[in-house]
């Protein structure tokens, strides 16, 4: 049995499938983790917090419009 995914503390594999199957699209896990440490949300045991990534995307994308 899979282990459920906890969205708030995904593995950077764990994200760039999600991502992946999201997007329809490869996503380099370097990319997803690049992002992650930018944005400062990479926590000590190495996890990312989906809503937190989300967040980031959306705050960078609505800087370019303004």
């Amino acid at each position: 049995m899979e282990k459920p995914l906890k969205i708030t503390a995904l593995t950077p594999e764990e994200l760039v499938l999600i991502l992946s199957r999201a997007s329809r699209r490869t996503i380099s896990g370097q990319d997803v983790l690049a992002i992650a440490e930018t944005a400062g949300i990479v926590s000590a045991d190495c996890t990312i917090n989906l809503i937190e990534y989300t967040a980031f995307l959306v705050r960078e994308v609505s800087v370019g419009e303004n």
